[in-house]
């Protein structure tokens, strides 16, 4: 009695994800059946992107000379170590978000620039056992852990600090992206590049259409899936216009540009596993798949979405195999839909076998 009922319950149903329904049983009558699964679901925008290091700053000469000593690309260079040499005397990075413009010495107006000095001479350690405070007056004590870093360089222990000899970027660590200065050449303190430095944290790239930017909220968590496999946890951290006609995402490893004279949005995605990322890199196709998430669901019944029914009194239905009986088909409502696969509610339970073309 209750196979007739479900043989007369399926009249009355349409499958409108499939082209023939009669695909649902095979040749030996037979249907095939897939679980259900009790899962997370999860839809949102897709776009590909490319792995990197972000946008290039370039950094000039301001002091004169000639360069004898000059970083290799992809090198590393830590807060207090050196960039390059001008007639044998090297310039330091040091930490900070402006260049130094006037030389450093007692006696000067205070600045912003001496509480920069300052605030780099005692993370790098020139200012232990001293009274310095990290402030914008160039004090005695400022004096003192200047020379202590000249001493430290081989330098002339003059206590001041003459324009040039430092370069100031606001990452403590950088990497040589590409030196464009020339070993023996002249450096007219017109500030002409020297070179080019990256962060060394890998950032994915992706540039989604105008309306779609709203689901990139600086802050906010994406999924970013590497080509090798795997993935990874990324958190957007800029929004940048940049001109189509340039160079697109992922400059910095191999990333192409686009045409069109459009401006486009590029966003900056870190990512969490930076040992992940850089096989990435280093494989022969840095790309990526970043995924913004707009509605999720947790702990719910999923089967693919070719199992559902469209019901003639309307609402769906699935069929369910069980115990080796004939399909019964039983209502569910369905819920999210994402990657061919929807949640459903309904008198069914996880492991069930539910009716799907063959």
């Amino acid at each position: 009695m209750t196979a007739a009922l479900a043989a007369a319950a399926v009249v009355a149903v349409r499958q409108p994800w499939r082209t023939d329904d009669a695909a649902a049983a095979p040749a030996g009558g037979k249907p095939s059946t897939v679980g259900v699964q009790r899962t997370s679901l999860s839809s949102g925008v897709n776009l590909s992107g490319r792995i990197g290091y972000g946008a290039a700053t370039e950094l000039g000469a301001q002091g004169q000379g000639t360069f004898t000593k000059l970083p290799a690309a992809d090198d590393e260079i830590t807060a207090g170590g050196t960039v390059y040499e001008l007639d044998g005397k090297p310039v330091v990075l040091f930490t900070g978000t402006r260049p130094f413009w006037r030389e450093l010495a007692g006696g000067m107006t205070d600045g912003a620039d001496v509480r920069q000095l300052e605030q780099n001479l005692v993370d790098l350690g020139y200012a232990k056992g001293l009274d310095l405070r990290v402030d914008d007056k160039f004090t005695d004590a400022t004096a003192v852990a200047v020379k202590r870093w000249q001493k430290a360089l081989k330098l002339e222990e003059t206590g001041k600090v003459e324009l040039g000899r430092i370069a100031v970027l606001p990452d403590r660590t950088v990497r040589v992206q590409e030196v464009v200065a020339k070993l023996g050449g002249a450096a007219g303190g017109s500030g002409g590049t020297v070179v080019k430095v990256t962060s060394t944290e890998l950032v994915a790239t992706v540039q989604p259409e105008d309306d779609q930017l709203p689901q990139f909220a600086p802050g906010s968590t994406v999924e970013v899936a590497l080509a090798g496999g795997g993935k990874v946890q990324g958190k957007v951290r800029t929004i940048a216009r940049a001109h189509s006609g340039t160079d697109g995402p992922g400059t910095g490893a191999g990333g192409g540009g686009g045409g069109g004279g459009k401006d486009k949005a590029t966003v900056t995605i870190a990512l969490a596993d930076q040992a992940a990322a850089r096989k990435t890199l280093d494989s022969a196709q840095p790309a990526v798949t970043v995924t913004v998430t707009d509605h999720r669901a947790d702990d719910v019944l999923v089967v693919p979405v070719t199992a559902l029914l469209a019901l003639a009194e309307g609402g769906y239905g699935v069929q369910i195999v069980r115990d080796g009986a004939a399909p019964v088909l039983v209502p569910v409502k369905p819920g999210l839909i994402a990657n061919a696969r929807a949640e459903v509610s309904g008198d069914l339970r996880e492991g069930d076998q539910v009716v799907v073309p063959s």
